[in-house]
């Protein structure tokens, strides 16, 4: 049994698989360390070929349906006994030395309470600011076009160093969009990054592992509010670097994002932060439902989309307020404590 199980979750992901599962061999990192697993959430688009004939040595979970992220996970860590776990997202890759990078983290002295190292992740390709008249890629403070060459003034941009969560109860990725070099240096944040980190199987043990009804997005986000309620803290480590191809997989103007992320932020706001959190993210979202309703009719995907997680989340809410009282109840760590990290 590997010192490390590599757990990559793919859908429909035949395209991304290879460069991320060349990079998950090529760390540097004696064979007999390291097990990769790929968990294939039903897909139909030939990942099972692909598999079997380009990477017979890498061990292969089928599911029968999709599961979704976190419950895939999960099954690609049934049964493991070693000591760390790397999750890493099927379109993103490693750079060689991150996985050590990521362990010395792990196993220095004094890292005995450290549940989880999340890496430096990177966004694929290089970019430049736009110019007047030109369609962003990405949009924050400033707005990004992706570069086709070498374009004066060209980057390459942070997606994460961590996460953070703010008092909105919306959670993002710390540094989104910042220029490699630029970003925080700071190696306590708040939680991992589920696209590429290293988990201790022992605090997995402790506060249990990802929340499986999440299905997509928050369920790093759930799982680090569990391990800091229970004393865990989670570190960055700027050298373990990873590049991500960002919503290759998904998308993030699809239903299918606008659906869960709706949901799942509110679900895990009210797991965990205090009351004011989830009753100000609400009034938020739905505010937000309305105006787009208004503006793009509520027969739009994402605007119908939308409207099914405020609805989902209304219809679970007595089990989530369960859950909250549940999951706190004789944790070392207060929850007004833990939302000292809120920003």
């Amino acid at each position: 049994m590997g010192l490390v199980r590599a757990v990559v979750v793919s859908w429909q992901g035949v395209d991304l698989l290879p460069a991320c599962l060349d990079s998950l061999q090529g760390q540097d990192l004696a064979a007999d360390e390291l097990e990769i697993v790929v968990v294939d959430n039903a897909s139909t688009d030939g990942t099972d070929r692909l598999l079997a004939q380009r990477y017979p040595g890498i061990r292969v979970l089928a599911s029968e349906h999709n599961l979704g992220f976190p419950a895939g996970a999960n099954l690609g860590m049934d049964g493991f006994t070693g000591d760390f776990v790397l999750l890493l997202n099927n379109d993103a890759t490693l750079e060689p030395t991150a996985l050590q990078q990521l362990l010395t983290e792990l196993r220095r002295p004094g890292a005995e309470r450290v549940g989880a190292a999340t890496a430096q992740i990177r966004l694929a390709g290089s970019y430049r600011l736009a110019a007047d008249g030109e369609t962003p890629a990405f949009r924050a403070d400033r707005a990004w076009v992706r570069c086709a060459g070498d374009d004066a003034g060209a980057v390459t941009l942070l997606n994460s160093t961590g996460n953070v969560v703010r008092r909105s109860g919306a959670a993002q990725d710390r540094d989104w969009l910042t220029p490699v070099g630029a970003g925080s240096t700071d190696p306590d944040v708040f939680g991992f990054c589920g696209g590429a980190a290293l988990l201790r199987r022992r605090a997995l043990d402790e506060v249990g592992r990802f929340d499986g009804g999440l299905f997509l997005y928050y369920e790093d986000t759930d799982l680090s509010w569990r391990l800091r309620a229970h004393g865990w803290s989670v570190r960055y480590v700027p050298g373990a670097v990873a590049h991500h191809r960002h919503a290759a997989s998904s998308g993030v103007a699809s239903p299918l994002f606008r659906y869960h992320n709706t949901r799942n932020s509110l679900i895990v706001a009210t797991r965990h932060a205090p009351w004011t959190v989830p009753a100000s993210s609400f009034a938020r979202q739905a505010a937000g439902w309305a105006k787009a309703a208004l503006t793009a009719g509520l027969g739009a995907g994402p605007t119908r989309a939308r409207g099914r997680g405020l609805r989902d989340y209304l219809v679970r809410l007595p089990r989530t307020v369960a859950e909250r009282r549940s999951l706190w109840a004789g944790a070392p760590i207060t929850r007004r404590e833990v939302a000292r990290w809120l920003q």
